[in-house]
């Protein structure tokens, strides 16, 4: 049996191949006959380079259907998908082409000059460009091939993609994840939020996480359902197309946005019937306002790259604000007092502990790191997330914290460590600290308090517009402090509790 991810979703495509697969933003309109043809032709390409069996096809391009397009030919030809992020500078590049060595790099026109460059410095043998008006090089050679294509049969462990997900300290880690980890979690979802092929979603995501490229996408290509699909999240495109719409999925600050435009309400939600949240934790103002304006319930979700997703508040039964709902169907999630012994010391209702998950949905291993992958397992095949929470008496989890400090800023991942390497490698730095303010558009503003060296005299300004040139913007500090020392325990460690509390308010 073909374990395809590809083939799965060509087996729900709807039975009338030129109906409307994507819309976009200025009224492109592309068939599903249109995605299949384009596909053939992007996988003829790669399979006609003599690629290696288990190659890494590298992507860092703006958002479009031909984007999408390009995720689905490199699985339907076999190849292993690895997204990354379009914020990501020179530097952060360098480290993901080196450490996954992709046979081929596929970047946006403007920046063909430098990515190509650490590319063949990496041993790539192939770098095409993709942007975001159907033009570039690998259209261009693609366009020379045929239209259909054998979609290669996959084993259900064999790779279908490789998320980095930092860590807070070392190297940024590679989340293998497989065609059964997709498809299973994929058809969960599909029954779990009530998938229908006559919706239609409002895809406002970007493409190179889970939540854009798997939750959205996938539910929408399994149930052969249409997508509007905007570039980019913007609070007037999302309320002209809403009224079409039944599904939209946003991280919190989309639906603080949405919040803020005074004519949104009822009137543009009357045939939607899902509004999804995640990527970052939804506050209960946002909750009940939303429900008090629009009559619609958040669905608050939770998932990581490891593993896509593992819990959600129910389509049908009652929807916790505040929490992110309960475990999926197949997944077994537990709060665990210690983490150490083979026997788990489990927390009762409402006590705090570390958040473990198991299930098909959980990745193979980190990619080339065999001892990181066998720690963050547990003997009993449980996945440490480094999430810390609660469960309730019906079963509800609420997350609390992260033990290693994460911060999600507007829906992406910051990790303080990566920050304060580059502060702390200026000159009249002595050492920082970067912290998570609570914000109420982004959930967290990354914050950065730092220690001048005696005799020195730094700005903000300065601090931030060096981190600018070196770092994706959704990284860089919204603000700068400036402190003689930074509090520490006995053991010399840092209280970055306290430093939140004295900056909360700021």
């Amino acid at each position: 049996m073909d374990a395809n991810l590809y083939t799965l979703f060509e087996s729900r495509f709807p039975l009338d191949k030129h109906a409307c697969c994507m819309e976009t933003h200025d009224g492109l309109l592309y068939s599903w006959s249109d995605l299949e043809r384009a596909t053939a032709k992007i996988a003829n390409l790669f399979a006609s380079l003599n690629l290696p069996k288990e190659a890494r096809i590298a992507v860092q391009v703006e958002k479009s259907p031909e984007a999408l397009m390009l995720y689905l030919a490199t699985i339907r030809a076999g190849y292993i998908y690895l997204p990354l992020n379009t914020a990501y500078r020179a530097a952060e590049i360098e480290y993901f082409i080196g450490d996954a060595q992709p046979a081929v790099v596929v970047c946006s026109p403007q920046n063909f000059g430098w990515v190509s460059k650490i590319a063949f410095q990496s041993d790539a043998k192939h770098v095409f460009t993709l942007g975001d008006n159907r033009h570039g090089s690998l259209l261009a050679r693609a366009a020379l091939h045929a239209d259909s294509f054998d979609t290669v049969p996959r084993h259900p462990d064999d790779l279908a993609a490789i998320l980095y997900t930092s860590g807070t300290t070392g190297r940024s880690k590679g989340a293998m994840l497989t065609h059964d980890n997709l498809a299973s979690n994929a058809k969960v979802l599909h029954e779990y939020w009530h998938w229908q092929q006559d919706d239609v979603l409002l895809h406002a995501l970007p493409l190179f996480h889970v939540h854009g490229l798997f939750v959205a996408s996938h539910g929408a290509l399994l149930s052969g359902s249409k997508m509007i699909f905007l570039s980019k999240f913007d609070s007037a495109e999302v309320l002209r197309h809403l009224p079409r719409s039944t599904i939209f999925m946003g991280v919190p600050t989309h639906y603080v946005r949405l919040l803020a435009e005074p004519s949104f309400g009822h009137a543009v939600c009357t045939n939607m019937r899902l509004f999804i949240s995640g990527s970052a934790p939804l506050l209960m103002d946002t909750f009940n306002e939303f429900a008090q304006r629009t009559g619609h319930t958040i669905l608050e979700r939770y998932g990581m790259s490891e593993t896509t997703m593992l819990t959600s508040n129910p389509y049908d039964g009652r929807r916790v604000g505040g929490t992110v709902g309960l475990p999926l169907p197949g997944v077994s999630v537990r709060v665990v007092k210690n983490t150490d012994g083979s026997r788990p010391d489990v927390c009762a209702p409402h006590e705090i502990g570390d958040i473990q998950v198991k299930g098909p949905n959980v990745f193979k291993a980190y990619w080339r790191m065999r001892e990181k992958t066998a720690e963050e397992f547990t003997a009993d095949g449980y996945f440490k997330t480094g999430d810390v929470g609660k469960l309730d008496d019906d079963g509800y989890l609420t997350i609390v914290g992260r033990s290693k400090d994460l911060i999600i800023s507007g829906g992406y991942n910051v990790y303080p460590k990566e920050i304060e390497s580059f502060i702390d490698d200026m000159d009249g730095i002595a050492e920082s600290a970067v912290i998570g303010i609570p914000h109420p558009d982004y959930g967290e503003a990354v914050t950065a308090v730092v220690v001048p060296k005696s005799g020195t005299t730094l700005s903000e300004q300065q601090i931030i517009a060096v981190l600018k040139a070196n770092i994706a913007n959704f990284k860089v500090p919204k603000r700068v402090f400036f402190l003689s020392e930074l509090p520490r325990n006995t053991m010399g460690k840092v209280q970055k509790n306290l430093l939140r509390e004295q900056f909360r308010q700021s």
